[in-house]
């Protein structure tokens, strides 16, 4: 895996990946940023609610489920002195489908925090829990 980070004024930054997809970064604009792309840590906020989505689809698709759609609410804390790091994170996952049950939704949310979302593992080894729960609505 690979990257490149470029500069492209002020703070704005765009990172394109090794298969040329790109990703634009910026700073708040209380702290001398522009406002055109998300800060590093809420790239990474929806870096963990987007690895565990992919995870989750990817379970109920396998279990011939269908999903409508769905949304993932993620709210986290954070340190208040530098490195401000993530204290603690919470996911709201809300999935509609026809055919899903509450106990197959649970399991594939579990298995994603447990097993295989790389992004909740990276965060829970620096010490910040994860906590989740979902809504699921019938389509």
């Amino acid at each position: 895996m690979q990257a490149t980070l470029t500069l492209k004024e002020g703070m704005h930054f765009v990172g394109t990946t090794d298969n040329g997809l790109e990703a634009s970064f910026d700073a708040s604009r209380d702290h001398g940023g522009t406002g055109q792309g998300p800060s590093p840590m809420q790239m990474m906020l929806q870096s963990v609610a987007a690895c565990s989505a992919l995870d989750i689809v990817s379970i109920l698709h396998k279990r011939r489920r269908t999903i409508t759609s769905m949304a993932i609410d993620i709210t986290a804390e954070r340190a208040d002195t530098h490195p401000r790091v993530f204290t603690s994170m919470h996911l709201h996952y809300r999935i509609v489908s026809p055919d899903a049950t509450n106990e197959e939704v649970r399991r594939a949310i579990e298995l994603s925090q447990d097993q295989y979302c790389s992004a909740s593992a990276v965060v829970k080894r620096s010490g910040c829990p994860i906590t989740w729960d979902w809504e699921l609505a019938e389509a």
